[in-house]
Order: structure tokens, then C-alpha cells, then sequence
């Protein structure tokens, strides 16, 4: 398994700051929020795209994907959102990135309506994604948020330029066990990002391990090879804890989780730890999970 952080956990910073503390604390990529806000976005000149590139190179760091805003479920005419989605897939190309990250947005929208505006418009658009080496991926996320939704509309698009970037959180708010996710998610799936809460109703991020989301259920059905992406708010919740402190913690916390799995599934089928057992899913912080 590789694993990423989302810079959306360090609102404002600079890439080779980023960088850095990836490479630092054992991560092998980034997923750049890819907003005006941030130092480096879609509308960034070529200069600083290739400078980003020698950065990344220089830490030994990738980037995973980049976190698009575009909503492709949403009201209003097909022109602007299309624009836009080709702007994120030259970002992505330009830093070597394999994915971008999209958001439903269908809002009050009938389903029909908003299933209707999505597969148009990701129909639309893979093709020139993919001849950028581009995966376009919906997220799990507002009026989508299941993976019954989500593979509703890429079932229908039916194109490898697109697919789906499985946020644990939203399935889970959703009322979807990890299980029915899965079911729905796999065949179409990019990447997983988690983040974990207190509850449904409190949302602040927390450590992970250290709050209610099931990530041991998340990380037990996923297969070697691929990606898990830590995203932490920070930037909607800046009283939360500083990222940096929890870094090296979150990536050991999602390692123990998959070998854990491993050692439950090479025990006899009859056995405590054996096949069937879910790997564990730590509360609270008691073995030093929990940020500073």
C-alpha cells in the first residue's frame, strides 16, 4: 500500500514545505488541493509547474492526484463545468499526476437530473483525460455521497477516464457500511481517502483512530498496491490540531490496520485472529495514535 496526505490539512503552505514533511514522515505522495488559495493551482503559469515538479522530484515525493472543485452534477449549462475539468486534467498532467478529484454538487437537484448532468458531462470529458494519462474521479461526496450513487453514474458513463475516489467519511454518513461500499465502489475505484470524527453530528477531524469512523472495515477490503489518502480539514476547521505532529502516527496507525489484516487472514479459518475477524479499530489515542 502507498499513502498520500491531503494538503488541504496545511491550508496556505508551500509545495516544498509539503514536500517535505512527506517525505519526512514516510508518505509517498500528495493529493494538492488544487485551489486559488493554495501556492500552486490550476491557473499557476507553466514556471511554476515545472519548478513543482523538480521539488518533487528532489523530496522523492509524488503527486497523487489533485483536488478539483468542479461539480459535475450541478445546475447550469455543461460549457463552464467541461472548461474547468480540462483545466484540473492539464494541472494533473503538467505535475505527472494520475488522478483529479470531482465533487457531485447536485444539490437540491432531482436524482435523475443530477445522475443526467454527471454522466454527460464525465462522458464528455474522460476521453480527452485519458489521453492526458488522466483519471478523472468522483467523490463520494453531497449529492452522491454512496458508493451506490456514485457507481450509479460511472456504470452509465462506462469509460476508464473515469472514476471513483471512495471518501470513507461521506459512505459512512451516507448509512453505508464499508461492505455495501466496496460492493458498489471496486470496480471503478482510484483512490481511498480517510479522516476520522467524533460522531455524525461533530466533525471536527481527529487523529485517525481516534474517533468513530470505521477504517479498520475500510481497510480490510482493500487490495495490495493501492493508494490510501489521509484528508484532514484543517482548512474548514482550523481550530483542529496541527497536521504536521500527527503525520508519522496516522501513516503507522493505517499500516498496523493492513497488517493486522494480513496476520488474520494467514491464520486457520477456525482460529482466534482466523478469517472473519475484522482487524481492530483503535479509540482514543491510548497507544499514541492520537495527534498532539
Amino acid at each position: 500500500m502507498k499513502y498520500a496526505f491531503s494538503t488541504l490539512g496545511l491550508p496556505g503552505t508551500p509545495l516544498a514545505r509539503s514536500a517535505a514533511l512527506a517525505a519526512e514522515h514516510g508518505y509517498d505522495g500528495l493529493e494538492l488541493r488544487g485551489h486559488p488559495e493554495e501556492p500552486l493551482h490550476p491557473d499557476s503559469p507553466g514556471a511554476d509547474r515545472v519548478a513543482a515538479r523538480r521539488t518533487l522530484a528532489a523530496a522523492g515525493v509524488a503527486v497523487l492526484g489533485v483536488a478539483g472543485y468542479a461539480e459535475v452534477a450541478a445546475a447550469g449549462e455543461d460549457g463552464p463545468v467541461l472548461t474547468e475539468l480540462r483545466s484540473l486534467v492539464r494541472f494533473a498532467a503538467d505535475l505527472e499526476a494520475p488522478y483529479v478529484r470531482v465533487f457531485p454538487g447536485g444539490g437540491s437537484l432531482p436524482q435523475a437530473d443530477a445522475d443526467a448532468h454527471a454522466v454527460r458531462r464525465l462522458g464528455a470529458a474522460a476521453s480527452y483525460a485519458e489521453r492526458h494519462g488522466v483519471r478523472l474521479l468522483l467523490e463520494t461526496h453531497d449529492s452522491h455521497a454512496t458508493g451506490a450513487a456514485a457507481a450509479r453514474v460511472l456504470e452509465r458513463v462506462g469509460h476508464p477516464g473515469a472514476g471513483a475516489l471512495w471518501d470513507v467519511l461521506h459512505t459512512w454518513l451516507g448509512g453505508e457500511e464499508p461492505s455495501e461500499s466496496w460492493h458498489h465502489l471496486a470496480p471503478h475505484l482510484g483512490y481511498v481517502q480517510v479522516k476520522d470524527v467524533a460522531s455524525a453530528e461533530e466533525l471536527t477531524p481527529l487523529a485517525l483512530g481516534a474517533g468513530a469512523v470505521p477504517l479498520a472495515d475500510v481497510t480490510s477490503r482493500l487490495p495490495p498496491g493501492g493508494w490510501l489518502c489521509w484528508e484532514y480539514e484543517k482548512r474548514w476547521y482550523p481550530a483542529a490540531a496541527e497536521l504536521p505532529g500527527q503525520l508519522t502516527r496516522g501513516r503507522e496507525y493505517l499500516l498496523r490496520l493492513l497488517r493486522e489484516r494480513r496476520a488474520a487472514e494467514a491464520e486457520p479459518a477456525g482460529s482466534p485472529g482466523g478469517r472473519g475477524e475484522q482487524p481492530r479499530h483503535d479509540h482514543g489515542g491510548q497507544d499514541g495514535v492520537s495527534g498532539d
